[in-house]
C-alpha cells in the first residue's frame, strides 16, 4: 500500500495595479488559491503589517487554520477509537511570529484552546486525547515551532459547562 499523498494548488497573483512591481507601493497584494475539485476559492492577501488586505486570508492565518484543523481532525479519530463521543468542538487558536531585521519571519510559537464537549466517555481521558491527537497531526509534525494545548472538556448534560 502507498503511504505517500500527492496534494496541488494554485496560486495566481491579481495585485497588479497597471505597472507591476515597478515601486513598493505601486502593486497589491491580493491573490486567489484554487485547488481541482473544491468548491470555493479562497481570497488572499498578505497580512496589514505588511500592506495586504485584512479583509482577506492571509499565509498566518491560513498556517493557525491548518494546525487548528489537523488537531480538531486527529483529536475526532482518537475520541472514536476511544469510545469518547464529541458534541461540540470549538477552538480559538493563537500564534506568535517574529519579524527579523533581514525583513523575514518566523512563527516562534501557536497555542490551540480547543473547547470539546462530551454526550459519553471518562472526561480525564478525553483530555488525555489530545496528547494523542497531537502526535498524529501531520501539521503539527511539520513545523519547527512549538504547538502548545490549553484544552477545555465539558459535559454536554452538565448545566454549568
Amino acid at each position: 500500500m502507498d503511504h505517500r499523498h500527492n496534494y496541488a494548488v494554485s496560486v495566481e497573483w491579481t495585485g497588479n495595479r497597471g505597472t507591476g512591481t515597478s515601486g513598493y507601493r505601486e502593486y497589491g497584494r491580493e491573490l486567489v488559491v484554487r485547488a481541482e475539485g473544491k468548491l470555493h476559492e479562497i481570497a488572499g492577501s498578505s497580512d496589514r503589517a505588511f500592506r495586504g488586505d485584512p479583509a482577506r486570508w492571509n499565509p498566518e492565518d491560513l498556517l493557525l487554520t491548518a494546525l487548528s484543523q489537523c488537531h480538531l481532525l486527529s483529536y475526532l479519530h482518537v475520541a472514536v477509537t476511544r469510545g469518547i463521543v464529541v458534541v461540540a468542538y470549538t477552538d480559538d487558536a493563537t500564534g506568535r511570529m517574529v519579524q527579523t531585521p533581514d525583513g523575514g519571519g518566523h512563527f516562534t510559537e501557536v497555542t490551540l484552546h480547543p473547547v470539546v464537549t462530551i454526550a459519553a466517555g471518562d472526561p480525564a481521558d478525553a483530555l488525555d486525547a489530545h496528547r494523542e491527537a497531537s502526535k498524529l497531526c501531520f501539521i503539527a509534525s511539520s513545523v519547527n515551532f512549538l504547538v502548545h494545548h490549553e484544552p477545555v472538556i465539558r459535559l454536554a448534560d452538565d448545566p454549568l459547562s
